[in-house]
């Protein structure tokens, strides 16, 4: 399965979740930032509010879009051990690496909400969404971080990942809708037909119309 755009893997999404269609205690949360586009189609289609949730990836040294771990906007710290130790990574460079994600974290979360204050999540059904997965490094963060915020249920919507990805996900979410699980899986824009960055700018807009 192949998208044209993000903003048309949010109005695929957004079919998926129509059970959620002006349910009250529904939030939606996109990833910075190609995520927030997808999350927008989501939660303009459910009728319910659009926040942002970041988490940054910890790339390995020389090769920083290789995730051996994230950072979620708690603080909270998902590494990937295993590679940690196969790529022999120096635990100082781990360390002042996820130091200079969470300030980063702290950045775009002024940068994006300005004065408002995060939407609260507890007893809410939140809906996570970004614009696809691969290692899921992440999305993992993502996902423990947010369950310490206590939410009657957390879905995982996103537009493609890998099987064994998406299944691991399934762990940390209480249900994971996903359009496309190819076995034969390289990069998230490889599914699409348009990739393109999202800059800071069309975050804050999408943030703002709703």
């Amino acid at each position: 399965m192949r998208f044209r755009d993000r903003r048309e893997a949010g109005q695929l999404l957004a079919k998926e979740l129509d059970f959620l269609k002006d349910r009250e205690d529904a939030v939606v949360l996109g990833i910075p930032r190609g995520g927030v586009v997808v999350a927008y189609e989501v939660a303009q289609a459910i009728g319910a509010p659009l926040d942002v949730y970041i988490t940054r990836k910890i790339g390995a040294p020389h090769n920083p879009e290789l995730a051996i771990g994230a950072v979620a906007s708690d603080g909270r710290t998902v590494l990937d051990h295993d590679l940690v130790r196969q790529l022999g990574v120096p635990k100082d460079y781990v360390e002042e690496e996820t130091e200079r994600q969470r300030r980063e974290i702290e950045r775009r979360a002024r940068e994006y909400r300005g004065d408002r204050p995060p939407l609260d999540l507890a007893g809410k059904t939140v809906v996570v969404v970004d614009d696809g997965v691969a290692t899921g490094a992440t999305t993992m963060a993502t996902l423990r971080a947010l369950q310490k915020q206590e939410p009657k249920e957390l879905i995982l919507a996103i537009p493609v990942g890998p099987p064994d990805t998406v299944k691991q996900l399934g762990e940390e979410a209480d249900r994971v809708i996903c359009l496309s699980t190819p076995r034969l899986f390289w990069a998230v824009g490889a599914f699409y037909a348009v990739f393109d960055q999202t800059q800071d700018e069309e975050v804050k807009r999408l943030l703002g119309a709703l």
